[in-house]
């Protein structure tokens, strides 16, 4: 692996949204007469792809299209969803939905629209596995080295002043499976489509499968299986004693308007953790309305015809899970306590959500310069001393900015904060310049 000397201003990790929509923003700057950062996006995927595994077929989206990439920052953009629409001549059809909706698969689309436009900013296939600082080989002072590797194993390193993380989340994995990861029976939901369904059109059989979960991906899978061709038996799982609505009425809605960020960002941190309790009925362990009732409509449809495809294991916990040959076999006990009873699977499907956690991403070999808590209002995290790269964050700063830090309610205008903060020069840059 060769030393580089070429000194990116930033360098982005990842290419999902919230990266794609910066690439916008600082195209859109630089044609307004900003200066032209030279910006590099590295990705480990080997094309875009936004959760892929979860374009299931009726799945739409949760958040008004209005909320793309650049419209809440830039509504004459001609990155937006509609102007998507009008170049696949599909703008009146959509109109005439009267829906503010997509179906994810379309709103998918859209992200790859939008990316194939800057494909010459992101490098592709390019994993970031460590970052750290080093001499600027000019003698101008610090600056981050990034070394990628693409599938082959071979490395390549890259130099930058600034740097922007947005590689999203990792799948949370239950005490009770982690030493089943890898077990082909045990997939997370972020795996579906490509794990799932092609073993259950390649059985012989109706396959048994438990899907655990009572968030909005878990009731998408459930009822996905329900509509699969090779009607799999299907036991839903969770510990609550009923699947429970997001709230998305208008005025829980405003906490997901840019302007709440701020509000969010300046109480101290028992009350944006009271704010965070008081409204996670928005997004965590949610399900939208309409799914609920297709949900219910399923199993007392059931009840009518008296069969036994489907189980509803509500207010159930797995206390524990072990292989036994091909199958998962799952411990489940009430969740008020009582006996317990064992039932073998031949897939076991982790609705189970993301976590995200600095000190376990590529920054951890930064933490003796970087705090790893706290971060400003412009996303940037503080540093130590005399530490000169700047770095940002998308989607790691929910706990100091509000719930709609992992979603894309924001996106359009986060990334328009952090434009701002790269094109304004640091205290030693306007020094040097002088």
């Amino acid at each position: 692996m060769s030393e580089p000397h070429h000194i990116h201003d930033m360098i982005g990790v990842g290419f999902g949204p919230s990266n794609l929509a910066l690439a916008i923003a600082l195209q859109e700057r630089a044609q307004a007469g900003a200066p032209k950062l030279d910006a590099l996006f590295l990705e480990a995927k080997p094309r875009f792809a936004w959760h892929p595994d979860m374009l299931l077929e009726g799945s739409d989206m949760q958040v008004s299209f209005i909320k793309d990439l650049v419209t809440l920052r830039n509504p004459a953009s001609p990155y937006s969803f509609l102007s998507y629409l009008h170049a696949q001549g599909r703008l009146e059809r959509f109109v005439n939905r009267k829906s503010f909706f997509p179906s994810r698969q379309e709103f998918n689309s859209y992200f790859v629209w939008a990316a194939a436009q800057l494909e010459d900013a992101c490098r592709y296939g390019q994993r970031v596995i460590g970052a750290e600082p080093v001499q600027d080989p000019g003698g101008s002072g610090e600056v981050l080295a990034v070394t990628a590797e693409d599938g082959s194993g071979q490395q390549s390193r890259y130099l930058t002043r600034d740097l922007v993380l947005a590689i999203g989340g990792k799948p949370a994995i239950p005490d009770i499976f982690a030493a089943l990861q890898g077990h082909p029976g045990v997939v997370h939901s972020s795996s579906y489509l490509s794990s799932v369904k092609p073993r259950l059109a390649a059985a012989d059989r109706p396959l048994k499968v438990a899907v655990i979960g009572s968030g909005q991906s878990g009731a998408e899978i459930f009822m996905d299986l329900a509509n699969d061709p090779a009607r799999p038996q299907v036991d839903f799982i969770f510990r609550s004693h009923a699947l429970k609505p997001s709230d998305d009425s208008p005025f829980v809605n405003e906490i997901f308007d840019a302007s709440f960020t701020s509000h969010v960002y300046q109480q101290p941190a028992d009350q944006r953790r009271a704010l965070m309790a008081e409204y996670s009925n928005t997004n965590y362990a949610v399900v939208d309305g309409d799914l609920i009732d297709q949900v219910y409509g399923l199993f007392y449809e059931q009840e009518v015809a008296g069969s036994s495809s489907y189980g509803l294991l509500r207010s159930t916990c797995v206390t524990a899970a072990e292989a036994s040959g091909q199958q998962t076999l799952l411990t489940l006990q009430p969740a008020q306590g009582g006996e317990t009873r064992s039932s073998a699977y031949d897939l076991v499907i982790l609705a189970t959500g993301y976590r995200r956690r600095l000190g376990e991403t590529l920054l951890a070999g930064l933490e003796p310069h970087v705090h790893f808590e706290s971060p400003d209002r412009n996303y940037r995290m503080r540093t130590c001393g005399s530490f000169r790269p700047r770095i940002f964050l998308q989607g790691y700063c929910e706990e100091t900015h509000g719930l709609s830090d992992t979603l894309l309610s924001v996106l359009a205008v986060r990334v328009d904060e952090i434009a701002e903060a790269l094109l304004t020069p640091q205290p030693a840059q306007l020094a040097a310049a002088e």
